[in-house]
């Protein structure tokens, strides 16, 4: 009798879907804000902006406006930094996630299994519904253990009678 990992598969089947998307529209977001970020005629209408809007404040004083102008003139940089290596850490939850899926297919590994399950919830950040799925997918590959080999898994159903004591 083959014991059966179809559970866990599925969940790192759906956690690598949808770890995929993210990488796909997180890719898409992150390089359109950096040419958005590289057209100087954009960058300087923004900037433009945040430094009226600042001026008409009251409350500033002209050296808050010009440390705010400052801050967002560096700080949007940052901000791309930032989205390629979201980029990248959901890249490695995924390479982790795929071979979660192959030492979990077939039973071959399944403690490695669970601990690449885990590295790929950890990657795919901490409380997302993809790192939830895969902590399940780990938990159930710690948890669970294939039957004992001559061992058959007894169903209530399926009781052996002796013949001649068998009810009518």
């Amino acid at each position: 009798m083959k014991f059966s990992r179809t559970g866990e598969l599925v969940l790192g089947v759906i956690g690598a879907v949808f770890t995929a998307i993210s990488v796909i529209l997180l890719t898409i977001a992150v390089s359109s804000g950096s040419a958005a970020l590289e057209d100087p005629e954009l960058m300087g209408q923004f900037e433009q902006e945040i430094v009226t809007e600042m001026q008409n404040d009251p409350t500033l004083t002209a050296q808050d406006v010009e440390m705010a102008s400052q801050f967002f003139s560096e700080g949007l940089g940052a901000i791309s930094v930032f989205g390629w290596a979201a980029v990248v850490v959901l890249v490695i939850s995924l390479i982790f996630n795929i071979l979660a899926i192959v030492f979990i297919s077939k039973n071959r590994n399944p403690k490695l299994a669970g601990v690449f399950f885990i590295l790929a919830g950890l990657f795919a950040f901490i409380l997302s519904l993809t790192s939830i799925l895969l902590y399940i997918a780990a938990i159930m590959s710690f948890v669970r253990k294939a039957p004992v080999n001559g061992q058959r898994q007894q169903h209530p159903d399926d009781l052996d009678y002796y013949e001649p004591n068998r009810p009518l």
